[in-house]
């Protein structure tokens, strides 16, 4: 399976655009909810389109990996970080890096969703 076969195309699209994505996963405890979330790094070329109203599409960028675990009670509100903790995180310097990452931490790409359209608060 190549990188691009393991995204979906819209997913691996919100990527390259720098948007991030989110999965829930399970908690440690019941009144705990974890999530991990994968965040596009910027390129130079990012600041000139913000500047110029449009959105930079790049396949030249790294990524951040993290698993955070969240109180249940707090994940609706502004304090969602009180009593955060980050469980684990990993940088990826490319795509291809970014699958090995999910696979080490046994997470299919085509399982993740956009951030907003998830319960992770950040």
């Amino acid at each position: 399976m190549t990188g691009e076969s393991a995204w979906p195309l819209d997913k691996l699209s919100a990527l390259r655009l720098g948007r991030r994505l989110a999965i829930e996963v399970p908690a440690t405890r019941p009144e705990r909810r974890a999530f991990v979330d994968i965040t596009p790094g910027r390129v130079a070329a990012d600041a000139q389109a913000l500047r110029e109203g449009w959105t930079h599409r790049s396949t030249g960028r790294s990524f951040k990996v993290e698993h955070w675990e969240y109180d249940a009670d707090r994940i609706d509100g502004y304090d969602y970080d009180i009593g955060a903790v980050l469980l684990r995180s990993a940088a990826a310097v490319d795509e291809a890096e970014l699958l090995t990452v999910l696979a080490d931490w046994q997470l299919a790409p085509n399982r993740f969703h956009y951030a907003w359209d998830t319960a992770e608060p950040r």
